[in-house]
């Protein structure tokens, strides 16, 4: 390690001891943060939204010799590179989703005069309709504006926070009045394996000693004794667990409890079972309470779960993308596999058989689409073989809604429903099988009536170059002003991208937050054409 580099991280340690003390991070019940006086051996770049003014994360600015910097949560990028200061440097501007105008020679850049203790602040044009707020986890998530100074640093742990640095994929839900939050995958720094148990946390609700969540999450982790966020599940070495579908309801004796369906797993494509788990309070980690056999039972919670009022019958709706299975939001029902009911179109107790299977219609050809129980429901994978073999149409498939500007098919694929009280309807948030941009990486929005469709017409929100940004989650507990401000987060990651594409230093491999304004006149979307539905 070079002199610089030792200077560097010493001077991060310190300052990050320094302003523990002094301020520079939230104050208890999310008072605003005060900025650390700033530094005079650094030139700071603060990158903006040009509608907005508001700093813009991951922004790569690279020079001439590829030297690459990535802005921060800020949009800050602090530079102590002496071979660029008090000289001219050219700096490439580039950032999914948004864009710096081009010179007559095709150039998107700004060449700066670098020299220590300067500002500079560029503004960025947002082709994105959605609004990237903040990176949520990882290490550094506001270290530029810490070693730069004179910048607000609203979180309590802005470089590092239990030693992460990096999460996969969120699962939330509010219990017991708070916020908590858990990541299937998590990485730490001292070595390349850091565990798969589930990592978890919590945090106070927006107006309850919460943040706004404009500015930020403030994370407690449950960590083990040396100080990593711990798993929630019981570790079982050279195996996963995965946890999904994170419900809160009252006991048989009227106490507020969490369940969650827990996946283990040998690796990636190879399940090993299915369990229904209870959240312990005393321990902080989930216990088994039955297994789930769903060759039997083919149908069981999954992805975030949606609480829907049915002919006032109170139910919990899942989905693989689209709600497609439900149970009466119960403590007996909820352990019960045999009272979940499917949202598909093959006949009673009928399951996917492949090229073979055969969808219900009635005598006009519509298909039949009802709730059913033992009766399997059809994903995306099993859709598209259907397509492909002729059994669906094109427009029959649920996961495959149509952009509203190309009229294109869209194969969206992990995401999340709520109900929107702004817009009076059923909101998606969910990303795109197979985009143009990305394999994985494209975020499209759509709204339906009712949970069950139908889902037609989606508009693209967020789009990514050649790399992924999947799982996304509305969080409907940071909605604002009724409804129009929504919050969502996903997981930004190389994994799933072109493989020529390098890994985002600080912010691969983490979840990163955007805002939605759904009085966006973008937003607007053709009406869906009605679908028959059985009784």
């Amino acid at each position: 390690m070079n002199k610089n580099a030792i200077r560097l991280l010493a001077f991060a340690t310190v300052l990050a001891i320094f302003t523990f003390h002094d301020g520079a991070r939230a104050q208890p019940g999310g008072a605003e943060a005060k900025p650390v006086a700033a530094d005079s051996r650094y030139f700071a770049v603060q990158l903006v939204d040009d509608t907005t003014g508001r700093g813009v994360p991951l922004v790569e600015l690279k020079t001439t010799n590829s030297v690459a910097f990535y802005t921060d949560s800020n949009g800050v990028v602090a530079l102590d590179e002496p071979g660029f200061m008090n000289r001219k440097v050219f700096f490439h501007v580039a950032s999914h989703g948004y864009e710096y105008p081009a010179d007559g020679f095709g150039q998107r850049g700004v060449a700066l005069d670098v020299a220590p203790g300067k500002r500079e602040t560029i503004k960025i044009k947002r082709l994105n309709i959605a609004e990237r707020l903040y990176r949520v986890t990882g290490e550094g998530t506001y270290r530029d504006s810490l070693l730069a100074g004179g910048f607000p640093v609203p979180i309590r742990e802005p470089l590092l926070n239990a030693q992460v640095t990096g999460q996969d994929s969120i699962q939330a839900a509010i219990y017991h009045g708070r916020i908590y939050w858990m990541w299937g995958d998590t990485n730490r720094l001292r070595y390349p394996l850091g565990h798969f148990w589930m990592s978890g946390a919590t945090s106070d609700l927006p107006g309850r000693g919460g943040l706004d969540p404009a500015k930020g999450v403030d994370l407690k982790y449950f960590a083990d004794d040396e100080g990593f966020a711990r798993g929630m599940f019981e570790p079982v070495h050279r195996q996963l667990k995965w946890a999904d579908a994170m419900m809160v309801l009252p006991d048989d004796k009227g106490v507020e409890r969490m369940l969650a369906m827990c996946t283990r797993l040998e690796k990636l494509d190879v399940v090993l079972d299915r369990t229904l788990q209870v959240y312990n309070d005393k321990t902080d980690r989930f216990e088994p309470i039955r297994t789930i056999n769903e060759k039997e039972e083919p149908l069981y919670p999954r992805n975030h779960p949606l609480r829907v009022n049915a002919d006032g019958v109170e139910y919990f709706y899942f989905s693989d993308t689209l709600p497609s299975i439900r149970v009466r939001a119960d403590w007996t029902s909820v352990q019960d596999p045999k009272a979940y009911e499917g949202y598909t179109c093959l006949s009673q107790g009928a399951r996917f058989k492949g090229d073979s299977t055969e969808v219900e219609r009635d005598a006009q050809g519509r298909l039949q689409w009802g709730w059913k129980r033992n009766t399997a429901v059809l994903m995306h994978k099993e859709e598209a073989q259907l397509l492909r073999v002729g059994k669906l149409k094109e427009g029959e498939a649920r996961s495959r809604l149509v952009d509203a500007e190309t009229g294109k098919p869209v194969r969206v694929q992990g995401g999340s429903v709520y109900f929107n009280d702004y817009r009076r309807k059923y909101v998606l948030i969910a990303g795109e099988l197979g985009g143009n941009s990305s394999n994985l990486g494209e975020i499209w929005y759509a709204e339906a009536d009712r949970p069950e469709g139908p889902w037609k017409y989606a508009r693209k929100i967020v789009t990514h170059d050649r790399y992924s940004f999947y799982n996304p989650k509305h969080h409907p507990f940071f909605d604002q002003d009724g409804g129009r401000v929504i919050y969502f987060e996903g997981t930004y990651a190389a994994t799933f991208s072109r493989p020529d594409r390098e890994a985002t230093p600080r912010y691969d491999y983490n979840q990163v937050m955007y805002r939605l304004d759904l009085s966006d006149p973008r937003l607007k979307l053709p009406e869906a054409p009605d679908a028959p539905v059985t009784p």
